[in-house]
Order: structure tokens, then sequence, then C-alpha cells
């Protein structure tokens, strides 16, 4: 698990950004994303500000999140105290828009976010509460939303974050959505990612 198969240095770089068009094109693929049990397709771990980590399996913790990821020591803009937001703790994101909005595979963990997987992640698929197995883990999406930032435009371009921001990219969660972790455990690369429905309230 320490071990990862590709570290990436974020920076100036290249990109040949898709059009809104050629973006809008890939909607259909994306909304054919599995519903239900779906495919963990990259894990991405952020050691430090501006470098990630591509890892074929890693660890899930109630108190870490992701084992060996800064989201603890980085903490949030979100809470008094400055403290690592819990309901923060892991960003996923649906591993077609990315492979759209990236063309390459090798820069998926540019977006940022932890986990990668091909499933449905529309609001109406999976609201907060719904509970998501990997692995040995299981984690529980929470209502914070996730949208495109200026790092993404840098990294992605104007017409990408445009893409996610749009009311179809936020009802389709195209950005991804936030989650914490509810059961610690291990995950890997091709793990079924199965989605159990938010449990009953009392």
């Amino acid at each position: 698990m320490d071990n990862p198969s590709a570290r990436v240095k974020l920076g100036a770089r290249l990109v040949n950004y898709r059009t809104l068009a050629q973006l809008e094109a890939g909607l259909d693929e994306i909304r054919n994303s599995p519903k239900d049990i779906g495919v963990l397709a990259l894990i991405s771990r952020r050691p430090r500000t501006e470098e990630r980590e591509v890892l074929e399996e890693a660890q899930l913790c109630l108190v870490e999140g992701l084992v060996g990821d800064n989201w603890k020591a980085r903490g949030s803009k979100r809470t008094t105290d400055g403290a690592a937001h819990p309901e923060l703790q892991i960003t996923l994101m649906n591993a077609r828009v990315i492979a759209l909005v990236a063309r390459d595979r090798a820069d998926w963990a540019l977006a940022g976010d932890q986990l990668f997987i091909d499933l449905d992640l529309s609001t109406k698929n999976i609201p907060p509460g719904t509970q998501l197995e990997i692995g040995t883990a299981r984690i529980e999406i929470t209502a914070y939303p996730h949208t495109g930032c200026r790092k993404f435009m840098a990294r992605f371009g104007p017409e990408a974050t445009e893409f996610v921001n749009s009311p179809t990219g936020r009802e389709l969660q195209l950005r991804g959505v936030n989650a914490k972790v509810i059961r610690a455990g291990k995950i890997r690369v091709g793990d079924a990612v199965t989605k159990r429905p938010a449990p009953l309230p009392g």
C-alpha cells in the first residue's frame, strides 16, 4: 500500500482541452454508468499539496480517511477551528467523467479526488446517506456539494468547469461527491463498488 505505482507532480502543463460540444457528446455514456454495482477504477493519494500517488490498493480509516492522504493534516476552511471536516474525508468522481475530461488516464489524478469509480453518482442514484461498500470498507455519501474550482479549471479548462458546474452537471454530480468512512478496511483497484440504500431513521 505504500508503494505507489506512479507519482504525479502538479505544475504548469500544456493540455489539449476538450470543447464543450465534445464534453456534452459524452453525456449518454456517463448516464449509462452502472446504478447498483460498479468498479473501483483508480486510487489517488495526496501525500502533500500538489502531489499525487496512484495506488493499486489502500486502507480506509475512520480517523484518517485514506491512510497516507493529507486530508487530516490539511484541515478545512469549513470548520470553525480549521480542523479537517469529517464529512469531507473522501472524494469520489465518476471514472467515465474523468476519462472524458482528462483524455489521458495518467492525468486522472490531477482532479484531486481520491477514488474514481465506474458508478452513477447522480443525485437521484446516490443521494446523501447512501452507503458504498468497496473491498472490506464502507463509506457514506455526505450532503456537501463538490464543484469545479479554479484548480480544476487550470488543469482541465474553462469549458470542462462549465460542463461539471452546469445544471445537468450538478444533477449528475459530474464533479463528484464527498463521503466519509463508516467502516475501515482495505480497498483495491478492480474491487466491486456496491450501493446500499441510506438506512432508515431510528
